[in-house]
C-alpha cells in the first residue's frame, strides 16, 4: 500500500488507496512518535481512500522540504480533486497551519493535533492569509497547550473570516492520538478525533 519516495533533499513515505487516485493528504508527526507511526497513519488514511504522503524533512530544512512535499504530491497520478490537507501533531501542528499559511492556492484544510503556532513574542500570524479550513484536537489535560490559548488561537482564526472549529477532549493529554505510546494514548478519545477528521478531510477535499 505504501512506498518511500525521494523529492528535494530529503523524501517521505507514501501510502496510496488499493484502487484509483485519493485526495491528496500531507502527514507531519509528532517528534516522539515510534518511527512507524507516521507510516501506519499513512496507511489507515489510504484505507479510507487518502493519499498520503509523510515527509521526512532533513535537519534544517523542515519549511523548505514541507513546501516541496505539496509540489511532490500534487501532481501524483494517484491523487485526484483540488487542493491538499495537512495533518499535523505537537510541533508538527504549528507546521501545519504554517503550510497552510505560506501556501494558500494549495492547502485547503488543516487539522493541527495537541499543537499551537510559537508564541515567541513577535508579530501574530496573519491569519487572513489562510484560506484553508481548520479542525483542532486538543487534550484537556495537555499543559502545553492551555485553554487560553487554544481559546486564543480559535478567536484570532474565526476574526481572520477562517473557517474553523475547535475539539477538546477530557481526561486526554499530550499525545492522546499516538497508539505506540503506551503512557498517551487515549482510545475513545482518538476514535472520535479519528472519526471527525475524516469526516472534516472529505467535507474539504472530495
Amino acid at each position: 500500500m505504501g512506498e518511500n519516495i525521494a523529492f528535494r533533499t530529503t523524501g517521505g513515505y507514501l501510502a496510496t488507496p488499493e484502487m484509483g487516485a485519493g485526495p491528496a493528504l500531507i502527514v507531519i508527526p509528532e517528534r516522539r512518535s515510534a518511527a512507524h507511526h507516521a507510516r501506519d497513519l499513512c496507511d489507515r488514511f489510504a484505507a479510507e481512500g487518502f493519499t498520503a504522503l509523510a515527509p521526512e524533512p532533513e535537519e534544517g530544512h523542515t519549511a523548505a522540504d514541507l513546501v516541496a512535499a505539496i509540489d511532490t504530491l500534487g501532481p501524483h497520478p494517484a491523487v485526484r480533486g483540488q487542493g491538499v490537507g495537512v495533518i499535523g501533531f505537537d510541533v508538527g501542528a504549528g507546521l501545519a497551519l504554517w503550510l497552510g499559511l505560506h501556501r494558500p492556492d494549495d492547502v485547503m484544510a488543516v487539522v493541527p493535533f495537541y499543537g499551537l503556532p510559537p508564541m515567541d513574542g513577535e508579530q501574530p500570524p496573519d491569519w487572513s492569509r489562510l484560506t484553508a479550513a481548520v479542525q483542532g484536537h486538543f487534550g484537556e489535560e495537555d499543559p502545553t497547550c492551555p485553554p487560553e490559548q487554544i481559546a486564543a488561537l480559535e478567536e484570532a482564526l474565526g476574526e481572520a473570516g477562517v473557517s474553523v472549529e475547535i475539539f477538546t477532549y477530557p481526561t486526554a493529554g499530550p499525545g492522546f492520538f499516538d497508539d505506540t505510546r503506551s503512557d498517551a494514548y487515549a482510545e475513545d478519545q482518538a476514535r472520535q478525533a479519528w472519526i471527525r477528521t475524516l469526516e472534516f478531510l472529505r467535507k474539504h477535499l472530495g
